[in-house]
């Protein structure tokens, strides 16, 4: 196999910040390989995701993602920084990037000096709130809801809602008992100073102990607070080791998010 042309991309980085936003890697393929080296570049790269693209047509692609053990069914900021290598690189002729993927289409599109990505909302319902979960998710405090959220990557995912942003922060979760758990969960409270909510996200059930900021998750986040709050536009960060910015609009069963996705390195990946 020739070289495979690589980028690392830092999706939903708060602009003027270093290290901020969820680090992805973009492998851009003229067709997929076997999923056995899908799965060892993914984990050799140990990101939270690498996504793979291979053309379909004019301003087309197939995309699928991986996390370092597993391929999901929806991964937003992998899409994001594959929608920004593609549109960096001017092989996109209109504005916008679409994909084909086991979400359906998704499309990643120019907005001004940012760029924009349109999933598929993620429901939820009412949870049941576990004791053993709470006890695994170091929380300081009691949830004010437990929502069971859609399944996206195969394990049981939950989103957690609590009164205040401190306790989002200061939260210290067994990675390890999480995993046991097979559940991954979404720790989310009202955002002060300009933001509307604030999140974190723990997912070891899908190989990622805590993910820096995650699309996926805002496909969740942005009705639910949208209906809490009575709107349509937000202000959102992720709130954990590594930060992140973005904002969120909701219409009809989609969800919009916008941000930057600065280009961290580049190079070629080899195979035997």
């Amino acid at each position: 196999m020739s070289g495979i042309p690589y980028f690392e991309i830092h999706s939903f980085a708060a602009p003027g910040e270093a290290f901020t936003g969820n680090p992805a890697g973009v492998c851009l393929l003229d067709a997929f390989p076997t999923d056995d080296i899908l799965r060892g570049i993914a984990a050799s790269n140990a990101l939270s995701e690498t996504a793979f693209v291979v053309p379909r047509g004019h301003d087309e692609w197939y995309l699928r993602w991986f996390t370092p053990t597993v391929e999901v069914d929806l991964c937003g900021h992998a899409t994001f920084a594959a929608g920004a290598v593609l549109l960096a690189a001017g092989q996109v002729k209109g504005d916008t990037a679409r994909f084909q993927t086991r979400s359906g289409r998704l499309d990643v599109r120019r907005d001004g000096n940012q760029l924009a990505m349109d999933l598929p909302a993620i429901g939820f319902k009412p949870g049941r709130h576990a004791p053993a979960l709470e006890a695994a998710l170091g929380l300081q405090g009691t949830p004010e809801e437990v929502l069971d959220v859609n399944r996206i990557h195969g394990a049981g995912y939950q989103m957690w809602v609590v009164g205040d942003e401190t306790l989002v922060r200061s939260a210290e979760p067994d990675h390890g008992l999480l995993r046991k758990l097979n559940t991954n969960v979404i720790l989310t409270a009202p955002g002060g100073m300009g933001l509307d909510f604030v999140s974190r996200f723990f997912a070891p059930a899908s190989g990622v102990d805590e993910d820096p900021v995650t699309g996926s998750a805002h496909c969740t986040l942005a009705p639910y607070w949208g209906a809490r709050l009575g709107k349509t536009r937000m202000k959102a960060r992720q709130i954990g080791p590594r930060p992140g910015a973005l904002e969120v609009k909701t219409h009809e069963e989609r969800v919009t998010l916008y941000g930057h996705a600065p280009r961290f390195l580049s190079g070629e990946i080899t195979l035997p």
